[in-house]
């Protein structure tokens, strides 16, 4: 019982420290307003759809890579994953409408102010090393608020494990620790998917657009939509027929703060109430083990 009772005041300690910061932290309108950044080093993908044949080889090396087993729940003989799920990071799909064709590549986006960290109560998802959003297991208390959040509907919830995780492409960054690059980007062996710095495949997005006039929709995706994302896409059919959202160029996080801002005037309520609520979703669910014993 002592046990527990220490647990929940430091939980409690660590959110009254939360709502100090978050009152410090927002003093003026334009702390609400204000659009975040990718940071300098800030890494992505730029995938370019007139070059995917959709031989889905990037979706076996992710499996690999990621020490996921293949998806065979749909085909006892391949992996074959219909779309993104507890056991896989990154999918190809099609599109095709009459004559009109296109495959697309859907993983985390990546964003540059992204909805699930800022619904995370915790901040077991954080924009870690070169903006990659990241999972930490040690603090994610299934609550599952990233799911709802994620305006692209990206993170995955391990329904049938008895220590499930989220799941999500977290950009290889263990093989980025590594030297590598993202296995997705290694295998395509037309090069539809690229790796590099944000801005510098932001440049080359751009670059081919203008170099190829009618042959793409004049538009980087990821550029400005949704506050920016460090995913990119180029395109010959538009956005919204792979499946990617017309979001605007604010983010849904930006549009919560204003929100906020405006009516708990520092954000001090709000921060209180997610620490308490942390500490009551981290009881229930550590203390399930103990109970019988107390």
């Amino acid at each position: 019982m002592a046990d527990r009772r220490s647990f929940l005041k430091s939980i409690a300690a660590a959110g009254t420290a939360m709502a100090g910061a978050a009152a410090a932290g927002v003093t003026g309108e334009a702390k609400a307003g204000e659009r975040r950044e990718a940071p300098p080093d800030a890494v992505g993908m730029l995938y370019d759809t007139t070059l995917c044949i959709g031989c889905k080889t990037c979706v076996v090396a992710c499996h690999k890579a990621n020490d996921l087993e293949p998806d065979t729940r749909t085909d006892d003989l391949h992996d074959a994953p219909l779309s993104l799920n507890d056991q896989t990071k990154n999918i190809i799909k099609l599109y095709k409408e009459g004559d009109r064709v296109s495959y697309m590549k859907q993983q985390c986006m990546h964003c540059v102010d992204p909805a699930c960290v800022g619904a995370c109560m915790i901040g077991a998802l954080q924009k870690r090393e070169y903006g990659i959003v990241t999972w930490d297991s040690n603090r994610c208390i299934g609550c599952r608020y990233c799911q709802v959040a994620c305006p692209y509907n990206i993170p995955k919830f391990q329904w049938a494990s008895a220590a499930p995780k989220i799941v999500k492409c977290e950009l290889c960054n263990h093989r980025l620790a590594e030297g590598k690059i993202p296995a997705c980007c290694e295998v395509c062996p037309r090069q539809a998917v690229i790796y590099g710095k944000r801005d510098e495949l932001l440049a080359e997005a751009k670059r081919r657009i203008a170099e190829n006039p009618g042959r793409y929709v004049d538009k980087v995706y990821g550029e400005e939509d949704g506050g920016g994302t460090q995913v990119l896409y180029i395109s010959h059919v538009p956005f919204d027929k792979l499946g990617l959202p017309e979001l605007g160029a604010e983010s849904v996080p930006a549009l919560n703060r204003e929100i906020q801002h405006g009516i708990y005037k520092g954000f001090v309520a709000p921060a209180a109430l997610y620490a308490a609520l942390g500490a009551v979703m981290l009881r229930n669910r550590r203390s399930g083990k103990g109970a019988d014993h107390e």
